[in-house]
């Protein structure tokens, strides 16, 4: 059986985009080259890959195990093509590295200057997402390394020390709560929230720990990111809840203060992931062993 690599990358693309005609767009290719692609692939395989809808095409349950398998060949394609040819520019490995808002915040700016100082032949691809996002991008084989915060996330990957971090709560100059040097959760729950993404490992905490106290904070406004959240609170439409790290540059420039967030689950462990630290491509790890010194 052959399978041509473009037909399988068309089939990601399809699988992205959501439909053919997008998917054609953005690979340069007419829309019904791209259908026969995938009717061949249908064909070969005996079996249907993408169910059409009125809004697109969604795959099948052999799609999605498809798309599984075909993005991890087209990485390790594309690995061989970017080897090779990096002889000549200088560059000898390729590393994707997908992390959270709190590891890029707070320590990964400086940890790869450092790590690509030392190996400039090594060019990474950072991509910022939620750490259940991150978990499955590298069980799925879109990612080599993530880091994450340690939550109830996979268990088919490979966990390793990385940082810790404290939560703190920040409110504006003038609010009720500004003059406090310590405070609970509990005590925080009568004022306006401004918070961070569904699914993010800070908005999952505050849910969690507000339930168990059969509370529900009051979300005035969610944000994408910790600068935004600083930059909310200042203005005075609610507190919230950050990493220490995340939020002490911000503390000069802006309007807000910092209070200390007097719960056990206050202190997080960032923690590295991997498929299998063994199988991990040379550039990969010797990344993953620079993070690891680092934290």
């Amino acid at each position: 059986m052959i399978i041509d690599p473009l037909s399988l990358k068309l089939f990601v693309t399809i699988v992205e985009e959501g439909t053919i005609a997008a998917a054609a767009e953005r690979e340069h290719i007419a829309a019904s080259a791209v259908s026969k692609r995938i009717s061949e692939l249908e064909d070969t395989f005996h079996t249907q890959l993408l169910r059409r809808t009125n809004k697109g095409v969604v795959p099948t349950d052999a799609g999605i195990t498809l798309l599984q398998l075909a993005r991890g060949v087209l990485h390790d394609l594309n690995n061989i093509t970017l080897q090779i040819r990096e002889y000549a520019s200088g560059v000898r490995g390729h590393v994707r590295l997908s992390a959270n808002i709190s590891a890029i915040n707070q320590f990964l700016p400086s940890e790869i200057r450092e790590f690509m100082n030392t190996h400039p032949q090594v060019h990474v691809h950072l991509e910022a997402n939620i750490s259940e996002a991150i978990v499955n991008a590298v069980a799925e084989n879109a990612a080599d390394i993530g880091i994450v915060t340690m939550g109830a996330y996979r268990h088919d990957l490979e966990y390793l020390p990385y940082h810790t971090d404290r939560l703190i709560v920040i409110t504006p100059k003038e609010h009720p709560l500004a003059s406090r040097r310590s405070i609970t959760l509990s005590e925080t729950l009568d004022y306006d929230f401004v918070g961070l993404p569904v699914g993010s490992a800070v908005h999952n905490q505050l849910l969690r720990a507000a339930h168990e106290l059969d509370r529900t904070p009051k979300l005035r406004i969610q944000v994408n990111s910790f600068d935004a959240l600083c930059l909310m609170v200042e203005a005075g439409l609610g507190i919230g809840i950050v990493p220490q790290g995340a939020a002490k540059p911000y503390f000069k420039g802006l309007r807000i203060r910092s209070i200390i967030l007097d719960e056990p689950w206050a202190d997080r462990d960032l923690k590295i992931c991997v498929r299998s630290l063994e199988a991990l491509p040379t550039a990969a790890k010797l990344l993953v062993e620079h993070l690891r010194k680092k934290g």
